[in-house]
């Protein structure tokens, strides 16, 4: 095994396109390589619960073509493009032993991704940015307009939300000094949050179908199938956000305006916004669009208010994570756990309770990750299946 490939996925749920994207890799980095997936947890980089929790997604995962799983802790999943990305491509840097990051993206093409990650990782970049900020305009379109000032047309590369994240993960990896070799492939089937019209929907349009009750076997592989239906049948899923809403409304009505003045991105008087839907709106997306501003993207919202209900506070997805748990692997997957163990510069933990005595971080941001899989299991369809404490319990699933 020469090569291991990491990649950075929520798998939410896994499906062809991300089989496709598996299969594609080992195509242009060798069949034997492994593959290692960084898996966001319960609660997501949009702002959202998965639709089934992150120990089924990532058995999905392995069953599907992954050889390892870990996890992406709690407040880099719900971070922005670029904390989440620093985590995922952080964690994958801190095993030690993955030698490329694949990642999918609208063009395909890495060299013009490298060009604008560059782009915005120079330091007089700051300028024209703020410059472009004090039209009024939002952060997004600031951006990109004063990315079009340096590299004209490119520029547009930064319109699709897989390009950006892929210009996040380049990012990262400039910026923490890793050796990973990118991949970058051209996604296929339906875009990002859009309609198919083959076997490659998105994982939004799947969503939308598991939760209205419709077959989606024919747009996910077999295994992963298996599993999502097993998951079905023990009452633990599929989980869609409003089961959540009276229980995340519970503790966003219980906070206070320090709270919310603390929580990332609660700049320019978003947290005073956010704090006084939180008391007044009956539904989560009418808290989420009573707090919207024009410079700030409704996701921005979202994430800020799963954060307040989660205890995720402003600089807890500063660095990297101080840790790399094990969610499910597979025979190769424990190979490439032990050479991570010889060589990984944070600890792996695959016994979860062992966080308990781990450092005062290591226990905090697991302890944090806990508890929000407590909140999580409240959605559970059967409530047996709605207990706290199992995510301390959960060991590794090995295949």
């Amino acid at each position: 095994m020469q090569n291991i490939v990491g990649i950075v996925a929520e798998y939410n749920p896994f499906h062809n396109g991300h089989a496709y994207h598996i299969a594609e890799t080992r195509r242009l980095v060798g069949g034997d390589c492994g593959v290692v997936a960084v898996l966001s947890g319960d609660f997501v980089q949009r702002g959202e619960c998965a639709i089934y929790s992150k120990f089924a997604r990532a058995e999905a995962a392995v069953r599907s073509g992954c050889d390892l799983v870990v996890e992406l802790p709690l407040p880099w999943s719900l971070a922005s493009a670029e904390g989440f990305a620093r985590g995922a491509v952080g964690t994958l840097g801190a095993m030690g032993v993955v030698t490329h990051l694949s990642f999918g993206s609208e063009s395909g093409d890495l060299p013009p991704l490298e060009t604008l990650a560059q782009t915005l990782l120079d330091p007089s970049f700051t300028a024209d940015l703020k410059e472009a900020l004090q039209t009024g305009c939002s952060f997004a379109a600031a951006r990109q307009q004063a990315v079009e000032k340096r590299v004209g047309p490119l520029a547009k590369l930064l319109e699709s939300p897989n390009n950006i994240l892929a210009v996040e993960y380049l990012k990262a990896i400039y910026d923490l000094g890793l050796s990973l070799r990118p991949v970058a492939i051209r996604r296929t089937g339906a875009q990002h949050d859009g309609a198919g019209t083959e076997t490659i929907r998105s994982a939004s349009e799947l969503r939308t179908r598991i939760e209205a009750g419709q077959d989606i076997s024919a747009f996910i592989p077999e295994t992963a199938a298996a599993v999502y239906a097993a998951e079905q049948a023990l009452g633990r899923g599929p989980i869609p956000q409003e089961r959540l809403e009276a229980p995340i409304l519970s503790r966003l009505r219980m906070m206070g305006p320090a709270v919310f003045a603390n929580l990332p991105g609660s700049e320019e008087g978003l947290g005073n916004a956010l704090c006084k839907a939180a008391n007044e709106e009956p539904t989560l997306s009418a808290v989420c669009a009573a707090a919207k501003s024009k410079r700030y993207a409704l996701s921005r919202i979202r994430r800020m208010t799963m954060c307040a209900a989660l205890g995720v506070k402003k600089g807890m997805a500063d660095g990297t994570p101080p840790y790399i748990r094990v969610l499910a692997a597979n025979e190769r997957g424990r190979e490439i756990l032990k050479l991570a163990g010889e060589k990984a510069s944070v600890p792996i933990i695959t016994k979860p309770a062992s966080g308990r005595t781990a450092s005062p971080e290591i226990e905090r941001i697991m302890a944090l990750t806990a508890e929000a899989h407590d909140l999580y299991v409240l959605g559970s369809p059967v409530s047996e299946e709605r207990r706290a404490g199992n995510d301390w319990r959960h060991s590794p699933i090995m295949l």
